[in-house]
């Protein structure tokens, strides 16, 4: 009975020195004084939530309104951007210099530095088309780059203007596709005589920057009337693409991303809406009168072929008249540039 109480008081103590053995640092700490509390430790900044910052565009509430506005642009719309037809076959029947802009992988290929091919499944204008990941995610310092896909100054590829625009800001990614597509008129022999064989003599839809700009199309310089300074409108130095045509809306019908521009945002600096120059419609259906009655252009405007010469002057007037029509402002982009190159034109129609 002895053996046994010795037998389990050897245990007992054998379990404290292995209790005491796993729980007990290899070297004992230092002594604390007794009856003397530590100094309380600085507490640290709070820390701020990973994700607020990419909520604030990353959300339904956020993206529900730019889609809904994007349906209305005519980015999305076929008729417009497919010349009526379903992608597949506007694709199938262009060239890789049409998708470029006209596609989404034509689009990315451009600005990333591939050559522009012809595409067999391709895929409609859409948000990542534009859109892709953030050049920086230090917003506080750099600021929103919206992960475009482009910031970076244009150079002018797509026509024999040899320059660069550079707005400084998200405009730059409008211009890598506005701008205008063709070559202006040249008088090859010198002898004042140009035979018009182009259905698309014409800057193919694309002149808003460079019409913006004030620089595609003065080709009739020699008028009345003097042409500004290029890159002088007040539209150039004062607003950009983004600031007309992308700012926000009460009703999702203009600005944000149907790109329509908003008429409000005038006012930011107008007293009045600037929706035409004065006089410049007048003097528009004058020379388009005289194109008319020459046999340049068909009633609707669109180009005609010529199968003899004509002076080369009246080319550069036909020319002239284009590039304020496919513009599509009314001028407003830059008027006193849309107005010296009409008037210009209408002069030069009439000494020939």
């Amino acid at each position: 009975m002895k053996n046994l109480k010795f037998i389990g008081f050897l245990i007992i103590i054998a379990s404290s020195l292995m209790f005491i053995q796993c729980t007990s640092d290899p070297e004992p700490g230092p002594q604390g004084i007794a009856g003397v509390d530590g100094v309380d430790g600085v507490d640290g900044v709070d820390g701020v939530d990973g994700t607020a910052s990419c909520v604030a565009c990353h959300s339904e509430s956020h993206r529900t309104p730019i889609d809904a506005s994007y349906l209305k642009s005519g980015h999305a719309n076929q008729t417009i951007m497919y010349t009526g037809q379903d992608l597949a076959t506007y694709a199938n029947g262009v060239s890789g210099s049409c998708t470029k802009c006209h596609t989404s992988e034509g689009y990315i290929n451009y600005v990333s530095g591939k050559p522009a091919v012809a595409l067999t499944n391709p895929t409609g204008i859409s948000c990542t088309t534009c859109h892709s990941k953030h050049s920086t995610f230090d917003f506080e310092n750099d600021g929103h780059d919206y992960a475009l896909r482009n910031f970076s100054p244009v150079v002018l590829d797509e026509s024999d203007i040899s320059y660069t625009i550079d707005y400084g800001n998200a405009s730059n990614n409008c211009v890598t596709c506005h701008q205008p597509r063709g070559k202006a008129p040249i008088d090859a022999d010198n002898d004042g005589l140009y035979l018009q064989d182009n259905s698309r003599f014409y800057p193919h839809y694309g002149g808003q920057s460079t019409m913006l700009e004030g620089i595609q199309g003065a080709i009739i310089a020699n008028g009345s009337t003097d042409m500004p300074v290029v890159g002088s409108s007040a539209h150039r130095t004062g607003a950009s693409c983004t600031s007309c045509h992308m700012s926000s809306s009460t009703d999702g019908e203009t600005g944000m991303h149907t790109f329509k521009a908003n008429y409000d945002s005038c006012k930011t600096c107008h007293t009045t809406v600037p929706t035409e120059v004065t006089g410049l419609a007048a003097n528009m259906e004058t020379l388009h009168n005289k194109l008319f009655d020459l046999g340049l252009i068909a009633e609707d405007g669109s180009t005609l072929v010529q199968t003899e010469l004509i002076p080369f002057k009246t080319a550069q007037a036909l020319w002239n008249y284009k590039t304020v029509e496919e513009d599509g402002s009314n001028g407003v982009h830059n008027p006193k540039y849309a107005t010296a190159l009409i008037k210009n034109a209408i002069e030069a129609l009439e000494e020939n």
